[in-house]
């Protein structure tokens, strides 16, 4: 005998009648936002940017510019937090900028004061690697053609950083001529690697795939930055 009774549902059917098991790609694109934004917890993204952007004078290898940009990208999803479609605690867009441009300034500032103390001892220092002297001469000598502007593009390049607060320091070059320039290569550099983030999740949605774009352009700056720095003036 047949028995009546509320019809039974596939356990990969919910109470409106949609498969949970399937995932559409608006929800894998959440997915991916919420991927990004656990990793980019406030307040302590604040600190890992600062400490990175700041350690990276002494160690150029440090991804400052890598966390900058995943950190603007979660700043990104954040938009839509309010429907609660992406998580609520990501970063400030104002805040991360001034938080790198700060710490990119005082990194400079810590390099430049033990440059200017440790004169010869910095000098054997750079001496034992051909590949900081090779930069710091070629450097040194695009310091001279083209005065503090470069020291924006430096900011750029990679190790440029280094080696301007370095050289600038151990040459005694004078704190009001260095710091200004410093200053605003340090905005620059965060402007530019907080837009990247942030309008790479615009174009192309908070996931990885727009970290990898967005990272792939600050290393194209980097490396244009460093081609305009080595380059000859014509005729010379």
């Amino acid at each position: 005998m047949a028995v009546i009774g509320r019809p039974c549902r596939s356990p990969a059917t919910s109470r409106h009648g949609l498969a949970t098991g399937v995932k559409t790609g608006s929800s894998t694109v959440l997915d991916g936002i919420e991927d990004v934004g656990s990793l980019t917890a406030v307040p302590w993204i604040y600190v890992v940017v600062a400490l990175s952007v700041l350690l990276d004078v002494f160690v150029p290898v440090l991804p400052s510019g890598v966390l900058v940009i995943t950190a603007a990208t979660a700043a990104a999803a954040g938009s839509g937090a309010a429907t609660g479609q992406v998580p609520g605690e990501v970063p400030d867009l104002l805040a991360l900028t001034l938080c790198a441009a700060t710490a990119s300034v005082l990194g400079d500032l810590v390099a430049y004061r033990l440059a200017w103390r440790g004169g010869a001892r910095l000098d054997r220092a750079i001496a034992r690697s051909r590949h900081l002297t090779s930069a710091q001469e070629r450097l040194g000598a695009a310091l001279a053609r083209g005065g503090g502007a470069l020291v924006v593009l430096a900011r750029f390049a990679p190790a440029g950083r280094s080696v301007v607060s370095l050289s600038a320091g151990a040459t005694h070059r004078s704190a009001r001529d260095f710091l200004p320039w410093s200053a605003l290569a340090g905005l620059a550099w965060a402007v530019y690697s907080v837009a990247l983030g942030y309008f790479g999740a615009q174009w192309l949605g908070a996931t990885w795939l727009a970290t990898g774009v967005s990272v792939a352009a600050l290393f194209a700056a980097g490396a244009g930055a460093s081609y305009v720095v080595r380059r000859r003036p014509a005729g010379a």
